[in-house]
């Protein structure tokens, strides 16, 4: 089992706690139909009110979009509790919350979604109407939580704007502050994280690199052990990304 990105607690009262901490789908979802599955089964495995604590720099959109509309869908009440940083893809979970606090120390951050591209001219402008489709259905997710403008809220991705608790409360995207009844119950442990765009990047390149060496391997044994061949070649994307890594 690859490793999570989230796990489920229950409380001492028996209160379902759903941790999503670090990076999203660092090491799984990407051209992983798994993951998804078990999360939608452990989310489902139980009934009642969840509540969520979130301390992310983001991470994978696309698995971001898919917990998101998870969460929306489920018939209970979901609590989102940001205990560090909801930055990138993990704002996008947060909005899902029936109600979002923050502690008073948090921070939310919202960007224009980010991706890296090999190839001509046509690929180029492909790579820019797909992040135009992404941005635009993230704006959604921003604008039913908030009730602000599209408009508004494409000029504060655009500018990558970082929210503490007290304006994010005050433009919509959180409804509430921590305090020590509505806090991190006792033994969770919260670790702190910082947005990075390098870190994105390497991200995407340790996958890579593992897509590689199941190719090497493939290409090392027999046909009848050989593998699935990756669904696009890498090995350009690797050479690109590793000048941006250095």
């Amino acid at each position: 089992m690859k490793k999570a990105f989230w796990n489920w607690v229950r409380n001492e009262d028996g209160t379902r706690i759903l941790t999503i901490d670090g990076v999203i789908a660092e090491e799984s979802w990407f051209d992983d139909d798994v993951t998804p599955k078990l999360f939608r089964e452990q989310l489902n495995a139980g009934t009642g009110d969840v509540v969520i604590y979130v301390n992310s720099p983001g991470g994978d959109c696309v698995a971001a979009s898919q917990i998101y509309t998870m969460l929306m869908e489920y018939k209970g009440r979901v609590t989102v509790k940001i205990d560090g940083i909801a930055a990138s893809a993990a704002s996008v979970i947060a909005m899902a919350g029936t109600e979002v606090l923050m502690a008073p120390t948090s921070l939310l951050m919202i960007h224009n979604p980010l991706t890296v591209v090999i190839g001509d001219t046509e690929e180029m402008q492909k790579a820019i109407a797909m992040l135009d489709e992404v941005k635009e259905s993230i704006i959604t997710a921003y604008e039913l939580k908030t009730g602000m403008s599209r408009a508004k809220i494409s000029n504060l991705m655009d500018a990558e704007t970082w929210l503490n608790a007290k304006k994010a409360i005050e433009l919509g995207f959180a409804d509430g502050i921590l305090t020590r009844e509505t806090g991190v119950p006792d033994g969770m442990t919260i670790n702190s994280y910082q947005f990075s765009r390098r870190a994105v990047t390497n991200s995407l390149l340790n996958k890579l690199e593992h897509m590689q060496a199941v190719k090497q391997s493939a290409a090392e044994k027999p046909p009848d052990e050989t593998p699935a061949e990756p669904k696009f070649p890498a090995e350009p994307l690797l050479q690109r990304l590793n000048l941006l890594k250095k």
